[in-house]
């Protein structure tokens, strides 16, 4: 259990795919105009993700070395598929904001490359679980990220207007930020902003250019430290 709980903060915070790794960014940009539209392609990416991961995880000892790339691709595609005729049946409102994007959730090189170095090296469950969690960082970070191009760009944030009815002079949407400059500038600010959090969160940083050399070095886990202490060079 603990090691599924690992692989959902993993995928959130610690190797979040858009705010860390920066892996998916042509959706990332492309299609985050609005939170809805960030959400929506979230959940489908998460779907996928935790599907795809599950089957190449149970079949990972089946598909031989030689076609494992086309044979994921072909477990992707069918998830994709059904999440494609899903959207289109239940919200195709959401769909036809998508587009282009659903289908190419197959070729998103966060799923692929989550099969080709997790999936495919472990067992189911923690599979899944990895998928949920990369999916659901994905989601995360381009929902806030379509949010805030949305309200900065229009003054609306999932139906809810920011601008008054009596006086809609007090707040002017900045149209840059629902345009494609506006995604670079939104998404730089929320990297920066992960990064800091990140670099408060870890352990200073050791200087290790000190006059006595290494025996006198405050790193424990310092490799070339323990070399010195046991005598070898």
């Amino acid at each position: 259990m603990n090691k599924c709980v690992e692989r959902l903060y993993n995928g959130i915070v610690k190797e979040n795919p858009t705010l860390v790794l920066t892996l998916g960014m042509c959706p990332t940009l492309a299609v985050t105009t609005s939170a809805v539209n960030g959400a929506g392609m979230g959940l489908a990416s998460t779907v996928v993700l935790a599907l795809s991961n599950l089957i190449i995880s149970l079949l990972r000892n089946v598909i031989p070395d030689r076609v494992r790339m086309p044979a994921y691709i072909v477990i992707v595609a069918s998830f994709v598929t059904v999440v494609e005729f899903l959207m289109q049946g239940f919200v195709p409102s959401l769909y036809s904001s998508l587009g282009i994007y659903i289908p190419l959730i197959v070729v998103n090189c966060i799923i692929l490359g989550r099969a080709e170095s997790y999936a495919s090296k472990n067992g189911p469950v923690a599979s899944l679980f990895d998928g949920i969690g990369m999916g659901l960082g994905f989601t995360l970070a381009i929902t806030v990220l379509g949010a805030f191009r949305e309200i900065l760009g229009a003054g609306t944030v999932f139906g809810y207007s920011f601008i008054p009815e009596n006086n809609p002079t007090s707040f002017e949407p900045i149209s840059i930020f629902v345009m494609a400059p506006g995604a670079f500038f939104v998404l730089a600010m929320l990297v920066a902003a992960m990064n800091r959090i990140k670099k408060k969160k870890g352990r200073p940083v050791i200087d290790m250019c000190r006059d006595d050399g290494c025996i006198g070095c405050g790193n424990l886990s310092c490799a070339g430290r323990k070399n010195v202490k046991e005598g070898k060079e």
